[in-house]
């Protein structure tokens, strides 16, 4: 299935998404409670020559068993933290105060937040308090009120034909694994006959702009940069002008993500968007938050800030194979309803993936695959 779907007029009917809850104002302690850069964790390979014209890139080797599979893998140390414990609470149990409490306790551990928590606690006792309950039962009950949650808010990327090139801004703190991902994204796109353009506008860390020079010697995308700490917003309209005068389908613009100083990342993020304005009023096409799963409740705090700041239209989490708390997604989706377009479970494209609702919501609470 393609991840990319085209759309191939402005009007293309798009299924109606309720609008986020307004922003409270308090960025400001928000952004002193997130830690500051963050390193990449690993490099990336020395680049290979691209070879012309425009070479598709070279497929992967195919790992064994489906996505959902990878899901489930990846998802595992979430799914035995929470599933482990439902076993050992409610194994030859009646279901009583304290076994509830305990259910509680479990999922908010797992940080799928209070809401969530008391959600599904409210449903494991409807009817059955002083009874004994199957763990597998709470685990199908688990299931079902994540899936009614993450739903909304799956929402499959896509792109329009009419608009070319398609502006793609993506944000994320550092370390996040907002580069690596938009070289996934690339590579994908690539992959699909796609012509990608990376601009390497977080210019305040050589790694960020190396790192999209070397995906793009992978996959063949041409990557617009410049020397460490010049103009971000410079780079970005001469990156729309080579993308139109290219034939670009879709530019792919890195952004710096340095929390410690909320009023300059807001500034900065600012003047990018006023200078791609004035290439393509209509653009940036697309806003994409990437976040690190293994954060937990951080992860919340830059949902907010970043839907303050830059006007996010759809999220993608990050390093859920690296957590127990892989139940942070769902309390960003009660909590703000940002379209939910992809999650990644592992270092390679294909563990990249559109988000799948329902296949997260079994695969969180240990169940086999519909």
């Amino acid at each position: 299935m393609s991840f990319f779907r085209k759309l191939f007029n402005r009007s293309t009917p798009k299924e109606e998404q309720a609008p986020p809850p307004a922003v409270e104002e308090h960025v400001e302690d928000l952004a002193a409670e997130i830690e500051a850069d963050v390193p990449l964790v690993a490099e990336a390979p020395a680049p290979a020559p691209a070879p012309e014209p425009e070479p598709q890139p070279a497929a992967e080797p195919e790992r064994r068993g489906g996505w959902f599979s990878r899901l489930s893998e990846g998802l595992s140390k979430s799914s035995r933290s929470i599933t482990g414990s439902i076993t050992s609470i409610f194994t030859k149990k009646k279901l009583d105060k304290a076994t509830l409490q305990d259910l509680e306790d479990v999922l908010l551990q797992a940080d799928l937040g209070l809401p969530m928590a008391e959600r599904i606690v409210r449903e494991v006792s409807s009817g059955r308090y002083d009874k004994e309950i199957d763990p597998e039962e709470v685990k199908r009950i688990l299931a079902s009120e994540v899936s009614k949650v993450l739903k909304p808010v799956e929402v499959p990327f896509s792109f329009s034909a009419a608009q070319k090139p398609f502006i793609i801004l993506v944000v994320g703190v550092n370390g996040a694994g907002k580069t690596t991902t938009i070289g996934k994204l690339g590579a994908i796109a690539r992959g699909e006959g796609y012509k990608v353009m990376f601009a390497a506008c977080d210019t305040f860390r050589a790694a960020a702009i190396e790192q999209l020079n070397v995906w793009g010697g992978r996959i063949g995308a041409k990557v617009m940069s410049r020397p460490t700490g010049a103009d971000a917003s410079g780079l970005a309209f001469d990156a729309i002008a080579e993308a139109k005068a290219d034939g670009t389908d879709i530019l792919f613009i890195d952004t710096a993500g340095r929390l410690q100083n909320k009023q300059y990342l807001m500034d900065e993020l600012d003047k990018i968007v006023r200078v791609i304005k004035k290439q393509d009023e209509a653009a940036p096409h697309a806003v994409l938050l990437v976040l690190d799963a293994t954060t937990g409740q951080n992860a919340m705090a830059q949902a907010e800030i970043f839907t303050k700041v830059a006007g996010v239209t759809g999220l993608i989490m990050t390093k859920l194979d690296g957590t127990a708390r892989g139940g942070i997604l769902v309390a960003i989706a009660e909590k703000y309803k940002i379209p939910v377009h992809a999650i990644g479970v592992g270092e390679q494209v294909e563990d990249l993936q559109p988000f799948d609702a329902d296949g997260f919501a079994r695969a969180i609470a240990g169940l086999e695959e519909r």
